[in-house]
């Protein structure tokens, strides 16, 4: 699965684009990658694998992501904005 894949699949399981989960882990300041996942599992019912790459995004930066794990594009403002 590609990690595009893991942040359309984890807004189709909670409603929330990967963008609104880097405003949300930023408002509850999380920057240690355990605490994210922790927070995404207990919070918003992630699994572990959905759970990671949202975590991945929000302590690395979309920057880091799009070019360490993508082709160099990363679409951050949910699936309904790519149709």
């Amino acid at each position: 699965m590609s990690f595009q894949a893991y942040l359309d699949n984890a807004e189709r399981q909670t409603g929330i684009t990967p963008r609104a989960f880097l405003g949300l882990a930023a408002e509850k300041s999380l920057t240690k990658h355990g605490d994210v996942v922790a927070w995404l599992k207990t919070e918003h019912g992630l699994g572990h694998g959905h759970a990671t790459a949202i975590a991945r995004l929000v302590t690395k930066g979309p920057e880091f992501v799009a070019a360490h794990h993508t082709d160099g594009v990363l679409h951050l403002d949910g699936v309904a904005a790519r149709s």
